[in-house]
């Protein structure tokens, strides 16, 4: 099935007799007892295995990557594993739930920050997990006001308080083939709320895919997907029957539906906080993803492989990501700044030159690119392709510039020198400061940061602080963040500090299959390398089957399997 098979928009008609189905299907869906769910999982996850590789083909057609070829382990990875590790660690949270009210997380786990506020180290939570991101470890952060205590408190509470059934409208992206799925089996399974889908037009394709695999939740009537475009999604949100929205995509498309079409109006709307849609909404929007290179000694295999990391970061999936690197920042006057931008140029400029699948990419790379003093092309693309484009020494005094206030959404990467020069602690206070008030987003951002200068008690507490500080639902520390949201277990989100007057990268938050609450962050830490380079970097021979054996893995894990992941992923 490929991109002539993408479905019609779903007329109103059938559109609101689809709504009404599954709003009567919510309300036995709250009685569903664990076991029920339990055994639906596991029928969902047979389903999802049985539909994966005819849509990791129809994702790979969409996007012009050759199916056979190693860069469709992009969609292995970002597709099925995502999914099919969702299904698996849901299931263990709600067998948790039977044995202990909530899922599990010993107290040797848990930590107080300096600032007072708990913190739990939640990945890897066994040592075969620990295997496949060796050395990794993730971490959440909570709000104020939860302890070691009251942790219990602050976990499923539908299963503690279980509401009378909820119908959510999910619009569902477009770029990555996970999300969707995902997004609803949080919904469903977390939160306990029935679901309509709206697929995007980018990927409609595969919404015939997930009826197939999710039918046994189509014939409980707690979940359907319908196609269309902003005016079947406007008519989906502002149902009646539909209690609640979500949303991953656009600020823009946000604060349409939420605000009204940009204008006099809707400004008026939103300076009185009188919005047109007044139901509970969360979101997952873009992002200005941010990599900050803290000063320190790195050799020039440490700074090939980052280099590496960031050019994936950049490169994956066409640049189409929310948490795609799209800024990097450094000191002005540190002596490597220049080794650590050409480092980044000689990779990106090895990374296949992909299709710009989403529409409008080449007129925002336009915007972005035209009349750039330090700009250097990257690649050579044909006809609906583009290049990599690296905008170096933008003015980080120039606070409106596009690069700082506005997501790129093509295969852009600017640069930045922070004033000031090698100390680390100093740099930190300012970088933070000009990510949190100057820099667009609240999705993600990532700190490289050298183990020697870890060293410096001073520098260690410097970036202990930072990452409380940084008001980003994620930060990866030597790692792209878009590793959190594969591990699924993190909480992925927007920083809660948006709000929907300034919606920067959303609210409320998804995976997070211990159905954690009141959480303020993710925190997912790496070494600076690694024995394996990350299956993201440009040009991984083994991504592909790596894909493939860790959607296997995650099926049904086993250390026998650990041989076979480990032998893909170093085939670099």
């Amino acid at each position: 099935m490929g991109l002539a098979a993408s479905p019609r928009n779903t007329p109103s008609s059938t559109l609101d007799a689809v709504i009404q189905r599954v709003k009567a299907g919510s309300r036995t869906w709250v009685k569903l007892g664990v076991p029920e769910r339990l055994a639906l999982l596991e029928e969902l996850s047979r389903g999802y295995l049985a539909i994966a590789e005819q849509s990791v083909r129809a994702a790979c057609e969409a996007k012009g990557i050759d199916p056979d070829s190693s860069m469709a382990g992009e969609e292995w990875l970002a597709g099925p594993m995502v999914v099919v590790r969702n299904l698996r660690l849901l299931a263990t949270s709600l067998r948790d739930i039977q044995q202990h009210g909530v899922p599990r997380i010993p107290a040797s786990r848990l930590r107080t920050l300096e600032d007072g506020r708990l913190a739990a180290r939640i990945y890897p939570l066994n040592a075969l997990e620990g295997m496949l991101l060796p050395r990794n470890d993730g971490e959440v952060h909570f709000l104020p006001g939860v302890t070691a205590e009251n942790l219990p408190e602050h976990q499923a509470s539908f299963y503690r308080k279980p509401h009378d059934g909820r119908l959510c409208a999910v619009l569902g992206a477009g770029n990555v083939n996970s999300i969707p799925p995902a997004d609803c089996l949080y919904k469903l399974f977390v939160e306990g709320t029935a679901c309509v889908l709206k697929m995007n037009p980018v990927n409609a394709y595969l919404g015939p895919f997930l009826e197939q695999a999710f039918a046994p939740l189509v014939r409980l009537d707690v979940f359907a997907v319908v196609y269309g475009g902003a005016e079947e999604g406007a008519a989906l949100v502002a149902h009646p029957a539909v209690d609640e929205v979500h949303i991953t995509g656009s600020d823009k498309t946000h604060d349409a539906l939420v605000w009204g079409p940009p204008g006099p109006e809707s400004e008026g709307r939103r300076a009185r906080n009188e919005p047109l849609l007044r139901k509970p909404f969360t979101s997952e929007l873009g992002n200005i993803s941010p990599v900050v290179v803290v000063p320190g000694p790195y050799s020039d295999g440490e700074l090939r492989f980052q280099a590496d990391n960031i050019a994936g970061m950049v490169a994956n999936n066409a640049s189409f990501n929310c948490n795609s690197a799209k800024l990097l920042v450094q000191p002005k006057g540190w002596g490597a700044r220049e080794r650590v931008v050409d480092a980044v140029a000689t990779s990106l400029g090895k990374a296949a030159v992909r299709r710009a699948f989403y529409p409008g990419a080449e007129q925002r790379w336009r915007q972005f690119t035209e009349g750039r003093p330090h700009l250097r092309k990257l690649g050579h693309a044909h006809e609906g392709e583009l290049p990599y484009a690296l905008i170096a020494d933008v003015d980080p005094g120039h606070s409106e510039d596009r690069v700082f206030r506005h997501e790129p959404w093509c295969t852009v990467l600017s640069e930045t020198g922070l004033p000031g020069g090698d100390d680390p602690v100093s740099f930190l206070d300012r970088a933070v400061a000009f990510l949190n008030e100057k820099v667009w987003g609240t999705l993600n951002a990532t700190l490289i940061v050298h183990p020697s200068a870890l060293k410096d008690p001073a520098v260690a507490a410097a970036v202990e602080k930072a990452l409380r500080e940084l008001r980003y639902g994620t930060v990866g520390v030597n790692t792209w963040p878009a590793a959190g949201y594969a591990l699924v277990s993190l909480p992925w989100g927007g920083h809660p500090s948006s709000t929907p007057r300034d919606i920067q990268s959303g609210l409320g938050w998804v995976h997070n299959t211990l159905m954690l609450e009141q959480v303020e962050k993710s925190v997912l830490r790496a070494p600076l390398t690694n024995l394996m380079a990350p299956p993201w970097v440009p040009g991984h021979r083994g991504a592909r089957d790596l894909g493939t054996r860790l959607v296997d893995f995650e099926r049904a894990p086993s250390w026998l399997k650990l041989p076979g992941v480990a032998a893909a992923a170093l085939r670099r």
